[in-house]
């Protein structure tokens, strides 16, 4: 799903099923955070009141992501956003992890660029099987918190017999280097 600068609009029914107004089709939570993990901004509003339930449905995802097992925030993280509701602290929390998501954002920025052509590892066979696979492992890292730079590129069977390939040599290199 693309980018735009309008956050895709889903109205809550009386039922309470979720609509995307986009589409004309029900979605589910699990829909909302794949629109979320693609870069999409949402906005959730009843129907009937219009009052906006963004907040409530981002929180219920990242519940059910964590109940899963899925679990981003270790405990005494929970524990402080809890004791920070109670506290002064309420009002520099917010701003504090918007932070930090902006630095964390920016840190995989940079260093996707320092992997990049730039770098003299570059031009070692393999590196760009490597490069996929940090790509990947920031995404799985952050849940897809980054979001998108655009649409993710489609692996064919070519790419993958390349990557297998390459990861194959840098194997054989290192085997060697070992002796």
């Amino acid at each position: 799903m693309a980018e735009t600068d309008t956050p895709l609009l889903i109205k809550r029914y009386a039922s309470r099923r979720l609509y995307n107004t986009e589409t004309s089709d029900y979605v589910t939570l699990e829909d909302i955070a794949g629109f979320i993990r693609d870069g999409r901004e949402v906005q959730i509003v009843d129907l009937k009141s219009g009052d906006d339930l963004t907040r409530q449905y981002l929180l219920q995802i990242i519940a059910e992501h964590e109940s899963r097992g899925e679990s981003v925030l270790p405990i005494n993280v929970l524990n402080d956003l809890v004791r920070s509701y109670s506290t002064q602290a309420v009002s520099v929390v917010p701003q504090f992890l918007a932070m930090s998501f902006d630095m964390l954002r920016d840190g995989q920025s940079k260093m996707m660029e320092n992997m990049g052509s730039m770098n003299p590892m570059s031009k070692m066979p393999g590196f760009e099987a490597m490069r996929a696979q940090q790509e990947a492992f920031m995404k799985a890292m952050t849940g897809g918190l980054m979001g998108s730079s655009g649409p993710e590129p489609e692996a064919t069977d070519e790419d993958l017999d390349d990557i297998k390939k390459q990861l194959s040599e840098l194997q054989a290199k290192l085997a060697k280097m070992s002796k």
